[in-house]
């Protein structure tokens, strides 16, 4: 049956099934050819009939031919739903939907052509009796539409790893970037702590020097009431300026510790750490949007 374009394997299909449904038609004219047997054998037995009897007879032969053939185109009908009944679950197997055309059944050429491969095929008789294996069904032809729609599954299934490959990057640039930011947020609250303590032990130490410096002051106005009543009045003098000595130091202290403050944001290491933290944050905010760009496309 090559000219209707079908390969080896097909063909060899087509010719178990016409063997079959060949068998299947021998059975049943072998049991029609039994009916007229039958009719000869049981009523043909006088040698004149009345035409009553005829018809009779005729009307009985009617009624069995009529249901032997009725069986037999019943149940070839029923085969053929159950031959289509296996090719189309092998289609549905690899998404395909088969269409057929009812239309060519009655192809008067086609027709032909079968009766015609049929005779040639089964002229030869040692041919015909050969046994008939039975292979398991197999897939359709992987050209064509399958085989396009297995290169589509393998495509989409590759391209998903590598977007899931890409998300798996993402996330661990995400979790990098957040570490950095931790550390770099606990490196500038280490800064600002040994900068508190440093400013905070200065100031200490001034201010205790102070301390000091007004006690020994103290102490030189004690001595000096003993020593002179007349210098009481300048080392009070002594005692105001000094206050004002320390209120002034305060001021300038405080001053001092502005200062040292502002100069510290303006050292390098500030404005670097600075940096780093702005273009960590923007970083964080540009690997959001990608992620939840990916998430929405998956």
């Amino acid at each position: 049956m090559a000219e209707f374009g079908f390969n080896e394997h097909h063909q060899n299909e087509a010719i178990n099934y016409m063997r079959f449904a060949r068998s299947k038609r021998i059975i049943r004219l072998k049991t029609i050819d039994s009916c007229f047997e039958d009719l000869k054998d049981s009523r043909l037995v006088e040698e004149t009939f009345t035409v009553d009897e005829v018809r009779d007879m005729l009307d009985g032969l009617q009624l069995v031919v009529r249901g032997e053939v009725e069986t037999e185109l019943i149940n070839t009908a029923h085969t053929n739903v159950l031959l289509l009944r296996q090719l189309f679950s092998q289609a549905e197997k690899f998404y395909l939907r088969l269409q057929t055309d009812i239309s060519e059944l009655e192809n008067r050429e086609l027709l032909e052509q079968v009766a015609e491969f049929e005779n040639t095929e089964f002229k030869n008789p040692n041919k015909t009796n050969q046994e008939i294996s039975k292979p398991k069904l197999a897939p359709l032809n992987e050209g064509g539409v399958s085989e396009l729609l297995n290169k589509e599954i393998s495509r989409l299934q590759e391209e998903n790893n590598k977007l899931k490959g890409r998300l798996r990057t993402l996330e661990t640039q995400a979790m990098g970037a957040l570490d950095e930011k931790t550390r770099a947020e606990r490196a500038l609250k280490d800064l600002q702590k040994v900068k508190g303590e440093q400013q905070m032990a200065t100031r200490s130490q001034e201010i205790t020097s102070l301390e000091d410096t007004v006690a020994a002051l103290q102490e030189d106005y004690q001595k000096s009431l003993s020593v002179n009543a007349a210098s009481q009045r300048d080392l009070q003098d002594n005692l105001v300026s000094a206050k004002h000595d320390l209120l002034r130091v305060q001021e300038q202290l405080s001053l001092a510790e502005k200062e040292l403050d502002r100069k510290f944001q303006q050292t390098s290491a500030y404005r670097n750490m600075k940096e780093i933290l702005t273009k960590k944050n923007e970083q964080i905010k540009d690997i959001r949007k990608r992620l939840s760009k990916y998430e929405s496309d998956e």
